[in-house]
């Protein structure tokens, strides 16, 4: 039995593109109120409009502040919070000798502790909802060891972490936490590296369509199962559903 997301309020941070807006169009699609955070007004302010004028938020999720005024603006418009959907990040590939360590602060600062500063910020409203659902998108790059990937790799492996001991810490309360890992994904990710569907890429990586993780990420918010790999290699259009 899974649940219905008709109503629920649910906000999806790095919503300006890729698998965030992929995600806030099925939500919408779904009868859900998605709460849309990027930096980017203008990208956000659009999607506002094609999706019903939904609550749109520029927000720096590395700054806490900005992240409890997103949450406490999705509260104010909606009376509650149901979800948080962590997907704001971004790629890294440099060998270990090419890494610049003021660069990589600023990524582990976005790719990690904005996790943290997402997750602390919709608490309060989860608990006042009577519990709720958070999904963390990782990356199945923490999957294999792959030379160049390793930097960017390791901060998702730091979400992997976090992801688990949130998961048990906040059970109590009735808040589900999923860790995702997509495999390649056709997005803006990394310069549009993945943009073209047609390459296929060594090992047998075909990127996949944000549409695609979109639907993973909904099934997420529906069961709030605790773990979710969606496998490398073509899509399999039964994969994200759930019965």
């Amino acid at each position: 039995m899974t649940d219905s997301l008709t109503g629920k309020v649910v906000i999806v941070t790095g919503a300006s593109s890729g698998i965030g807006e992929a995600t806030a169009r099925l939500l919408h699609e779904a009868g859900a109120h998605p709460v849309l955070a990027a930096r980017r007004s203008d990208r956000l302010e659009t999607l506002s409009k094609e999706l019903g004028g939904a609550l749109a938020v520029t927000t720096d999720v590395t700054d806490p502040a900005q992240v409890h005024a997103l949450a406490t603006a999705a509260a104010d418009r909606h009376g509650r919070v149901d979800a948080l959907v962590n997907n704001a990040g971004a790629g890294y590939h440099r060998r270990i000798e090419e890494i610049d360590p003021a660069e990589y602060l600023g990524l582990l600062n976005l790719n990690v502790v904005s996790v943290v500063n997402g997750i602390q910020a919709v608490l309060p409203h989860l608990r006042a909802a009577g519990g709720g659902r958070i999904v963390n998108v990782s990356s199945g790059s923490t999957r294999a060891v792959t030379p160049g990937v390793g930097s960017y790799a390791a901060t998702k492996c730091a979400v992997n972490m976090l992801s688990d001991v949130a998961r048990l810490e906040l059970a109590d309360d009735n808040i589900q936490v999923t860790l995702l890992l997509p495999s390649i994904t056709a997005t803006e990710f990394g310069g549009g590296m993945f943009q073209d569907r047609t390459v296929v890429r060594p090992g047998g990586l075909v990127p996949q369509s944000s549409e695609y993780v979109g639907r993973v990420i909904l099934r997420a918010l529906r069961t709030g199962e605790a773990r979710i790999d969606i496998p490398h290699g073509p899509e399999q259009p039964d994969f994200p559903d759930v019965s």
